[in-house]
C-alpha cells in the first residue's frame, strides 16, 4: 500500500463532531474516512469540504445521480484514484449502474447515458478543461437544467475538481484508516486485497 505523503489525524486526536463525521465516512463512504483524515489537520479545512459536500453533493436541488456521474468523471480525467474507486450508495439507489462508470470518458458517444446527463457531464468536462464553444454548451445546459441546479452543479464539479487534483498527489489509498468496511467501494475494491488485485489487472480504468 502506499504511504500517505501527509499523516493522519488520530481519530482520539479529533473532537466529538469530527469524529462523528469520520464514523459516518466509515458507515456510508463518499468521501471515505482516510481524506478526511488528512484534512483533520485543519478543522477549518474539514469543514469547510464535509458541509458543502453534505448540503449540495448528497442532498441539495439536483438529482443525486447526476452529481455522482460528475464527480467520478472528475475522477477519472484527472486520475484521482482514490475518488475514482468509490461509489455513491443513494446514486445506486438512484439508477446509475456500474457500466456507465466506464463510459464516463466518452460520454457523448456513449449509449449509456441520456441527455441530460450528457449535458452534465460536458459542464464536468468544460470546468475542468475549459470550452471553446461556451454559446452552444450554455444553451444545452439551459435546455436541461434550472439556474438553481446548474449553479450547485457547478460549485459540486469545481470543490471535486480542487480535491480530487489534490488529493491524487497525497497517495492515500482505502482501508488504511478506520479499516474494516466496504462502504461505497467500487465492485472489486471492497477489501484491501481485493483493490491490489484489481489495481493489477491490465484493464484497470487508471492503467489506462
Amino acid at each position: 500500500m502506499s504511504k500517505p505523503r501527509i499523516s493522519y489525524v488520530p481519530f482520539e486526536d479529533m473532537d466529538e463532531q469530527m469524529q462523528a463525521e469520520m464514523q459516518r465516512a466509515a458507515r456510508e463512504g463518499t468521501p471515505r474516512p482516510e481524506s478526511n483524515a488528512v484534512r483533520a489537520h485543519v478543522p477549518a479545512a474539514f469543514w469547510a469540504f464535509a458541509k458543502p459536500w453534505e448540503e449540495m453533493f448528497r442532498n441539495g436541488v439536483c438529482d443525486h445521480s447526476i452529481k455522482e456521474l460528475c464527480r467520478v468523471y472528475i475522477s477519472r480525467t484527472v486520475k484521482c484514484e482514490f475518488c475514482g474507486n468509490q461509489r455513491s450508495v443513494k446514486g445506486s439507489s438512484e439508477g446509475l449502474e456500474e457500466g456507465q462508470y466506464d463510459e464516463l470518458l466518452n460520454f457523448e458517444a456513449s449509449a449509456q447515458f441520456d441527455d441530460r446527463q450528457k449535458a452534465a457531464l460536458a459542464y464536468a468536462q468544460a470546468i475542468a478543461w475549459n470550452e471553446s464553444d461556451r454559446d452552444g454548451l450554455w444553451d444545452r445546459l439551459h435546455a436541461h437544467f434550472s439556474e438553481d441546479e446548474l449553479v450547485e452543479l457547478g460549485c459540486v464539479i469545481a470543490l471535486t475538481f480542487g480535491q480530487q487534483s489534490w488529493i491524487r498527489l497525497l497517495d492515500i489509498d482505502h482501508h488504511q484508516y478506520m479499516a474494516g468496511t466496504s462502504a461505497s467501494m467500487a465492485p472489486g475494491f471492497e477489501t484491501a486485497e481485493a483493490l491490489a488485485t484489481s489495481k493489477a489487472r491490465s484493464d484497470y480504468w487508471a492503467a489506462k
